[in-house]
């Protein structure tokens, strides 16, 4: 049983001003310490402040934890936001996570703003906290925009013999074991310090994500541009994924473009990967759901500056089941970790070298009634202890090319511009 001791007030406002443009006002006001902001189909919300928090460290073995902390929130109609560490998928499987960080960093916000359509709903624990958060979203923006540097020329050779570890992925997978594909990715420093709340904010403008977010939470502070959802899960139990595999560039040419289209939608290697990328998505989600289908195959999506095959799978949580459970099946994505995902695990940790963290993990929001909703964290640029970087990986399987697989995670790169702060 829940047991509440706080409640949200709440007012409701009409938006005046685009809602990127008000949440990034709202971000760079210094109010909200740690905050996540998270972006879907259209909505848009800002938690702020940690009224409560949901953390697992190494040692976890399974969600359970989770529902046991959710189920004795102090308020009532919480909605929770934070982000799961790739490292969580090898620690639920049984196996060393190789981190000593956290997998996993959930809040519950104290203050809290949702911006969808012509509403602003503002929610806080504390009135003074309403007070001020509506004085804020009331106050005139500013009418002239501070000056932003050009974005960083980041260099995206193979600094780090990517092609070398594409090569050792293929003796793995042509041996007598069960892999049939792994996710290699490699990662490119950047330099020099970065302004993180203008590159989400730019980047949301120039970019088509599935969802986006930008996050200061648990020592991690990330812009990111998801093409696609690990799961969602509905109050009334529908689950979904969202699998994309299979890459080709866009050029900004409509012929050049329509031609990579065709070149990706008959590629026999790019066929197979997605494929059976969709055939392990399906068989996770039948471990928690009943009707599960395909309701999406093989259409081809525009995410930034790539197009790849996408495909939707569907089912319906079985009776005594939770969204956790859902996320433990699906997690991480079959399109960030490889085919079985057991023997993928340590090749990858192998064959990079470090772990992921943040990159192929999720960045989630679940509340209350049961909903959850969990982006891949991809096309992202990362902070952590001094440390900036970008990341990103291409699927190996027996037909790949060390060329290609490297020359793929170039356009992946691409698709996020980083700036520099004075």
């Amino acid at each position: 049983m829940t047991t509440t001791h706080l409640r949200y007030r709440e007012t409701r406002l009409p938006r005046t001003e685009d809602p990127l443009t008000l949440i990034m006002r709202l971000v760079c006001s210094g109010l909200f310490d740690p905050y996540v902001v998270y972006e879907r189909d259209g909505a848009w919300s800002l938690a702020g402040g940690a009224l409560a928090s949901v953390r697992l460290g190494p040692d976890a073995h399974d969600l359970a934890e989770i529902e046991e902390r959710f189920a004795t929130m102090p308020v009532a109609g919480w909605r929770a936001y934070g982000w799961a560490a790739f490292e969580l998928g090898p620690a639920l499987a049984g196996l060393a996570p190789e981190t000593d960080g956290d997998l996993l960093h959930l809040i519950v916000p104290a203050d809290e703003i949702r911006v969808y359509g012509d509403d602003v709903l503002v929610r806080s624990v504390d009135p003074a906290g309403l007070e001020a958060i509506v004085a804020l979203i009331d106050a005139p923006a500013a009418e002239t925009e501070a000056e932003v540097l050009p974005p960083i020329d980041l260099p995206l050779s193979d600094t780090g013999n990517y092609r070398a570890a594409v090569s050792a992925a293929l003796v793995e997978l042509n041996g007598p074991g069960p892999l049939e594909k792994v996710i290699l990715s490699r990662r490119v420093p950047v330099p020099m310090p970065v302004d993180l709340i203008t590159t989400y904010a730019l980047g949301r403008r120039a970019n088509t994500p599935a969802r986006s977010f930008l996050l200061n939470l648990g020592g991690i502070r990330a812009a990111g541009f998801s093409p696609e959802t690990v799961v969602e899960v509905s109050a009334d139990g529908h689950v979904r994924t969202h699998p994309l595999a299979g890459t080709r560039a866009r050029t900004g040419s409509p012929t050049e473009d329509a031609l990579l289209r065709a070149d990706l939608l008959s590629d026999p290697k790019e066929i197979h990967e997605h494929a059976v990328s969709v055939r392990l998505a399906l068989d996770e989600m039948s471990t928690v759901c009943d009707d599960t289908y395909v309701s999406e195959y093989m259409t081809v999506e525009e995410r930034g500056t790539v197009q790849h095959l996408a495909s939707r799978v569907t089912g319906r949580l079985r009776p005594g089941l939770g969204p956790w459970h859902a996320f433990a099946a699906m997690f991480p994505s079959v399109t960030a970790t490889g085919i079985p995902k057991a023997p993928a695990y340590p090749l990858i940790h192998g064959l990079e070298g470090r772990p992921r963290g943040l990159y192929s993990g999720a960045v989630i929001t679940c509340d209350a009634s049961g909903a959850l909703d969990a982006a891949l964290v991809l096309r992202t640029v990362y902070e952590r202890e001094g440390e900036c970087w970008l990341q990103a990986g291409a699927g190996v399987v027996r037909q790949s090319r060390p060329e290609r697989e490297h020359e793929e995670t170039c356009e992946k790169l691409r698709s996020v511009r980083v700036w520099g702060r004075r």
